[in-house]
């Protein structure tokens, strides 16, 4: 399985914007970046009374659908599933995972988006291995400006996948 590594922070911190931008560096360096995406409201690709829907409700355990163009799996799910059980169902054939919004709970390491208006930051100590952030913090974590993404991406590149 290849390396995870979240991106955290509050709500309107910039997590996924700082995420569009760390993406495109990594990946423009030849890297398959494969990501996941953590909401607490419900999510819903299904629609009542299409193929696939038929399929979930007849007793199927899993439905995908497929196109030319892309697929998608539906799979009901009886507790939060771990970012580690999620990462599975994408193969080998990625070189890194990246998470946004997965906070609380789990083993993968963190990078925390905080910026000074939020007051006081997630800070995650167990998990945490960088905070980018638009003002200096008391952390031993490594620390880098909120548009240093080529800062951020090297390290990731150092950290997990030169080995």
């Amino acid at each position: 399985m290849p390396p995870i590594v979240s991106i955290v922070g509050k709500s309107g911190s910039g997590k996924t914007t700082f995420l569009e931008k760390l993406i495109r560096e990594i990946a423009s360096r030849g890297y398959k970046i494969a990501t996941i995406k953590h909401t607490h409201h419900a999510i819903s690709f299904d629609q009542p009374g299409k193929d696939s829907w038929r399929h979930a409700r007849a007793g199927a355990a899993i439905t995908m659908c497929s196109s030319s163009a892309e697929i998608q799996i539906i799979k009901p799910v009886d507790r939060e599933v771990t970012v580690e059980e999620l990462a599975r169902y994408f193969g080998p054939e990625y070189d890194l995972v990246l998470t946004e919004g997965f906070s609380g709970g789990g083993s993968t390491p963190k990078i925390e988006i905080h910026r000074k208006e939020a007051r006081l930051p997630l800070l995650i100590p167990e998990n945490l291995i960088a905070i980018v952030t638009d003002e200096p913090l008391e952390t031993e974590a490594r620390q880098f400006a909120l548009d240093d993404v080529k800062g951020v991406a090297d390290f990731i590149v150092e950290k997990y996948l030169k080995l």
